[in-house]
């Protein structure tokens, strides 16, 4: 068989064609396990990868404009690397530059998140060679793409989680056993301004129940709520600041003005009429 002749194998590169990504706007960078960097897999997965990946030496492999995407890798056993997230580059921050360092504004980007933790990749044979463009990464063979990780249901009193997390419960199949929980009860529920500090207390009764309810939420970032629609309207990307919790729970055969009650009493206690987001 040619090299030129169609082979099936699954390269990089294939799965940039199918992000929409063009080569040329894309990094690949491989992370290692360090004590003088990334020590930790929580390193590497948790809020330090982005202060860590955000300052780069003046003279470096990203180049003098690096890209807009970079994909990040975390270095597994021999040349394999299983993929973290990725960073959206908006330029390099010149007022922080020092005599050996440069620092980017890196913000989270939502490209392969789907892939995150599932997509391993093999290595070029030059390791130490950390960063590399998608051109050269394009033609890396894809080694694995895992099911996905259920996310097991916590229970419905340790329940707190932002609106870009109740997005994913509501769509991605790792979250089956939340969306059967939340729809096999009733109750009361809290929603937090992380900005403002202001709450918000409301009921989900019904059929409904508590997916059905926060359903609404997910898909337009106040569900119907005056106040809540208010905030939406100076500012689309406020329902970003809102967490989501449970207050109490009762069963699908409560009758609803015991369900109302409750919510009455949570509005009285937490006083969301006088200083918060209720208007009822």
């Amino acid at each position: 068989m040619h090299d030129s002749e169609p082979r099936g194998d699954l390269k990089l590169g294939h799965l940039f064609q199918a992000a929409g990504l063009a080569p040329n706007d894309v990094v690949v960078i491989r992370h290692t396990l360090t004590s003088a960097g990334l020590s930790t897999q929580a390193d590497a997965t948790g809020p330090k990868l982005l202060a860590y990946t955000r300052e780069q030496g003046r003279n470096n492999k990203l180049g003098k404009t690096p890209p807009r995407i970079w994909l990040n890798f975390l270095a597994t056993s021999g040349r394999r690397a299983r993929f973290l997230t990725a960073f959206e580059n908006h330029g390099e921050l010149v007022a922080e530059r020092t005599d050996l360092l440069r620092f980017f504004d890196l913000r989270h980007s939502p490209v392969f998140s789907a892939h995150t933790q599932r997509l391993v990749i093999e290595w070029t044979a030059d390791t130490v060679n950390w960063a590399k463009s998608g051109t050269q990464a394009g033609t890396m063979p894809v080694v694995e793409i895992s099911d996905p990780k259920t996310e097991p249901f916590p229970g419905f009193d340790s329940i707190v989680i932002s609106f870009g997390e109740l997005q994913a419960i509501l769509e991605d199949d790792r979250y089956g056993q939340w969306r059967t929980a939340l729809s096999s009860v009733q109750g009361i529920y809290l929603i937090a301004d992380t900005k403002s500090g202001q709450l918000y207390v409301g009921k989900a009764d019904g059929a409904e129940r508590f997916l059905g309810r926060w359903n609404a939420y997910a898909k337009n970032g106040h569900g119907g709520n005056i106040a809540l629609r208010a905030l939406d309207t100076v500012d689309l990307s406020h329902r970003h600041h809102f967490q989501f919790s449970i207050l109490q729970v009762f069963s699908p055969s409560a009758p609803a003005a015991q369900v109302d009650a409750a919510e009455a009493h949570f509005k009285n206690a937490l006083l969301t009429r006088r200083f918060g987001l209720n208007r009822n």
